[in-house]
């Protein structure tokens, strides 16, 4: 098959894989909502690609829309999941709670390189393990997605060139990770008055109103306002020439600027628009899936635990010292490690007016995910 058949092939199969993903995530059978809540929707647009090319032994990893996807696509989603995020909204949820999760989120980003360099000193088989033959390249992964989700997952995979293997490998364990932290934030929530209690914490919330969005533009003024805007600077990126690493940072930086110095900016439209560029991205990066070599060392996987329980301990601790309600660390922990669906679906389990508390939080998280991991991605380059 010539490049344009293979071209033509691959955007087929992954135009199938993003309608059949939009359909499934929206599908109401008890059944499909179970298989859903353990190998989400966004991972079929990562395997059914794979999938297809291991049946029919194609090779579809070089065709162009690798080369769009990392030049276009991915920086689009980055300046739409940016200016998602309005700094007003930050004022209904305070600043202790926000040091709790900013907590947590730091731990995420710095302990995996503690604890490499400590199973280092514990047995130096480990360390040429995670450092010579590369597997720390599967941790800023990890980084991006507790912390900013899908975004900056898929960000980070491209700035460590987290191998396609290694790439999977960690989703997989990602996602049965999260789904039990899940189960296990909705137990502690449920149960934290009683350490409240325990420590003499007040556990009143103070309940403000999320702030209203100022101005009388129409709706449809207000859309054409944000996608021309959003239009126009990505036809700005495609003529200015910047590594990838500069765009990320340039686009975030111009994506918060927008969503909170338009007045006009709709956030829940560039929040959708994201969603669907994620998935997008992920059916593309599917193309270059190799199943053959999915697996991962147990090290990595211990270390991966380790660091997930010591993510808690940190955020107890400093929800203590704090004397704030602890019922934030359940709420904090999964806006880091759940995102904006199921960091208000813990929250509902403990007090259901605090849910738009949760989800500012997880957009919080959502935009500072790839930051954080590019800390974790210098920190391991010291140790190079």
């Amino acid at each position: 098959m010539d490049e344009t058949g293979l071209l033509l092939t691959a955007s087929a199969v992954v135009l199938i894989t993003v309608l059949f993903v939009r359909y499934i995530s929206k599908v109401e059978h008890k059944a499909v909502k179970v298989l859903l809540d353990w190998f989400p929707a966004i991972l079929f647009a990562y395997v059914i690609p794979a999938a297809f090319t291991h049946v029919f032994n194609i090779d579809l990893s070089k065709v162009l829309l690798h080369d769009l996807s990392k030049s276009l696509i991915i920086p689009f989603t980055i300046l739409t999941v940016m200016s998602a995020l309005s700094f007003k909204q930050l004022k209904i949820v305070g600043v202790k709670p926000i040091i709790v999760f900013g907590v947590g989120s730091l731990v995420i980003a710095t302990l995996p390189v503690l604890l490499v360099l400590t199973f280092g000193l514990l047995n130096p088989a480990n360390y040429d393990l995670l450092i010579a033959e590369g597997y720390w390249k599967g941790l800023p992964p990890i980084v991006g997605g507790w912390i900013g989700g899908s975004t900056s997952q898929l960000v980070l995979k491209e700035l460590a060139e987290t191998p396609e293997s290694l790439f999977l490998s960690i989703l997989v364990l990602d996602n049965i990770l999260v789904n039990i932290w899940t189960i296990l934030m909705f137990q502690f929530i449920k149960r934290s008055d009683r350490l409240n209690k325990a420590w003499g914490i007040d556990a009143k919330f103070p309940i403000v109103e999320p702030p209203e969005l100022s101005g009388s533009a129409s709706k449809g003024t207000i859309n054409a306002i944000t996608l021309g805007t959003i239009l126009a600077i990505m036809g700005l990126t495609y003529f200015i020439h910047m590594s990838f690493l500069m765009s990320v940072v340039a686009l975030s930086i111009v994506g918060l600027v927008l969503g909170n110095v338009i007045k006009a900016w709709n956030h829940k439209l560039v929040l959708r628009m994201a969603g669907f560029s994620i998935v997008l991205i992920m059916a593309i990066l599917g193309l270059k899936l190799n199943f053959t070599n999915l697996s991962l060392p147990v090290n990595l996987v211990i270390l991966v635990l380790i660091w997930l329980v010591l993510h808690f301990v940190f955020m107890l601790f400093t929800a203590k010292l704090l004397k704030v309600n602890i019922a934030w660390v359940a709420i904090g922990s999964m806006a880091n490690l759940g995102g904006i669906s199921t960091a208000p679906a813990v929250t509902s389990a403990y007090k259901p007016e605090l849910m738009p508390h949760a989800i500012v939080l997880a957009i919080l998280s959502m935009v500072t995910g790839t930051s954080w991991g590019m800390l974790t991605i210098y920190l391991f380059g010291l140790m190079g």
